[in-house]
C-alpha cells in the first residue's frame, strides 16, 4: 500500500505541536527556484495517510480488489487490445494451480476460486473496455482468528497495517493475504495469452528450494524443461528426487505446527531484444518491484545474483560470438538475458526467495493492541510452505510487467 497525503485528520491522530510529523503550517513558503506561492495563515492542519497501491502498470494496467474473508476478490484489468479470443477457461487453469486445498502440503482450506467475466467480453473476444473479473470467497471461517483480533502475530502484516492505518482486518489479513493474488493470476492469464499471440515467449516457473534442500542449478535444463515435468508432484520440482525431499522437508514442520519457505525459479525464453529503458524502468527494477509485491517474498535475484560478487569480471563477463545465421548470441549467461535494463534476447533466469509463513500453531511471543505482553497460539488454515502455490503467480505476476517494458 502506497500513501498519498491530505489534510483531513487521520484515525488515531493526536494533537500535535508544530515540530512534530501531524502538522504542516500551510503557511509555510516553498524555496525551490521559480516556485513562489504567497503566504497565507491558517489553522495547523492534520495528515490523514490513505491506503492505495491495488493498481499496478501503464499500457496493461491492473487493479485487484477484495478481502481473504470478504465476500469475494478479483480484478479489473484496463488496456487489453480488442479482438483477443478470452473466456473464464483460460483463467481458470491457472486459479487452478494456485487454488488451496490441492495437496497435503497446503493450507487445507477448500475454495473452488471460480471465476466470472462481468465485462469487457462480447461473443468470446475482447472488445477494448476494462475488464472485470470475479472470484467468490466461499469457505471462510472467522471464528478461526478470534485470538488474533488483539494479539499481534509474529512478522505478519497486521502489526504494520495496524501502525499505519489505526484499523486492519483481522480475518484472514485482508489485503495482506494471499487470496490478493487472484486477481493477478487472473490479469497474467489474459497477458499471457497476448504474449503467446504476439511474440511466442513463454514464462515457466519451478520450486529450487525448500528449506534446507536445494536443487542443484546444473540438474535443470532451462532450454528444455517443460511444464508437464513441473507438474509431476505436488512440490513443483522438475526433479522427482529432489521433489521427495523437499515434500518430506514440509512434511517434518507441518506436524509440528511449524513453516518453512524456500525459492521459485522463473525462466523466460523466446525473449525479443530491446524489453526495457536505461535508469528508473530498468526491465530487471520493473522485474523486482512486481515480483517483490507477492505476499511473503523476502529475496530476488537475476543471472548470478549474489553469487556473482564472488567472480572476478573476467569469470562474470558473457563473451560474444556470432551464429552462422548471423545473429549475435553470449556463450554464457550470468547476465540472465538482461544488460544494461534492456533484454538482450538470451533466456531471462531469475530467482524468487519466499520466507515461511508467518501464521503458525506454535506458541509464540507477542503483544496486543493495548500494549500488554502475551502469547499466542493461532488457529486457522495456513500453508506449511508458501513456495509450491507461491510459483503459479510467479509467471502470472511477470506478465503485466513485460507490457511496462516494451
Amino acid at each position: 500500500m502506497a500513501s498519498s497525503i491530505s489534510t483531513k485528520p487521520f484515525l488515531g491522530a493526536s494533537s500535535s505541536d508544530g515540530s512534530s510529523f501531524g502538522s504542516l503550517q500551510s503557511s509555510s513558503r516553498l524555496c525551490a527556484p521559480c516556485l513562489q506561492l504567497p503566504a497565507r495563515r491558517s489553522q495547523p492542519k492534520r495528515l490523514e495517510i490513505q491506503a492505495s497501491g491495488s493498481t499496478y502498470g501503464t499500457y496493461f494496467r491492473v487493479t485487484t480488489f477484495g478481502e481473504s474473508h470478504g465476500g469475494g476478490v478479483g480484478c479489473v484489468i484496463d488496456g487489453c487490445p480488442p479482438r483477443v479470443p478470452l473466456s473464464e477457461a483460460d483463467m481458470q487453469v491457472d486459479l487452478d494451480r494456485r487454488r488451496p486445498g490441492q495437496s497435503r502440503i497446503t493450507t487445507p482450506r477448500k475454495e473452488t476460486d471460480t471465476c466470472r467475466i462481468a465485462s469487457g467480453i462480447a461473443d468470446g473476444i475482447t472488445t477494448g473496455s476494462p475488464i472485470k473479473v470475479e472470484v467468490p470467497n466461499t469457505d471462510q471461517r472467522g471464528n478461526d482468528y478470534s485470538e488474533m483480533s488483539l494479539a499481534y502475530r509474529p512478522s505478519h502484516a497486521d502489526a504494520t497495517y495496524d501502525f499505519k492505518y489505526g484499523v486492519r482486518s483481522v480475518q484472514g489479513g485482508g489485503r495482506s493475504s494471499a487470496r490478493e493474488t487472484i486477481g493477478r493470476v487472473a490479469a497474467g492469464a489474459v497477458a499471457k495469452k497476448i504474449l503467446k499471440q504476439y511474440s511466442g515467449t513463454e514464462i515457466i516457473a519451478y520450486v529450487s528450494q525448500v528449506h534446507k534442500v536445494v536443487l542443484p542449478e546444473d540438474l535443470v535444463d532451462y532450454e528444455t524443461v517443460t511444464p508437464d515435468q513441473i507438474e509431476n508432484n505436488i512440490v513443483r520440482c522438475p526433479n522427482p528426487a529432489y521433489a521427495e525431499k523437499m515434500i518430506a522437508a514440509i512434511d517434518d514442520v507441518r506436524v509440528r505446527g511449524d513453516s518453512v519457505g524456500g525459492v521459485v525459479t522463473c525462466i523466460v525464453r523466446n525473449v525479443p531484444r530491446g524489453l526495457g529503458s536505461p535508469v528508473f524502468d530498468k526491465l530487471e527494477a520493473e522485474l523486482a518491484k512486481a515480483l517483490m509485491s507477492l505476499p511473503a517474498t523476502k529475496g530476488f535475484e537475476f543471472g548470478s545474483g549474489f553469487a556473482g560478487t564472488f567472480m572476478t569480471g573476467s569469470e562474470h563477463n558473457d563473451e560474444f560470438y556470432m551464429e552462422r545465421n548471423g545473429r549475435i548470441r553470449t556463450k554464457t549467461n550470468r547476465s540472465g538475458g538482461i544488460q544494461g535494463g534492456i533484454s538482450n534476447g538470451e533466456i531471462i533466469n531469475m530467482r524468487i526467495g519466499f520466507k515461511p509463513t508467518s501464521t503458525i500453531s506454535r506458541k509464540q511471543n507477542t503483544v496486543t493492541r493495548d500494549k500488554h505482553e502475551t502469547e499466542l497460539i493461532a488457529r486457522g488454515r495456513h500453508d506449511p510452505c508458501v513456495v509450491p502455490r507461491g510459483l503459479s503467480l510467479i509467471p502470472r505476476t511477470f506478465c503485466p510487467s513485460y507490457f511496462h517494458s516494451i
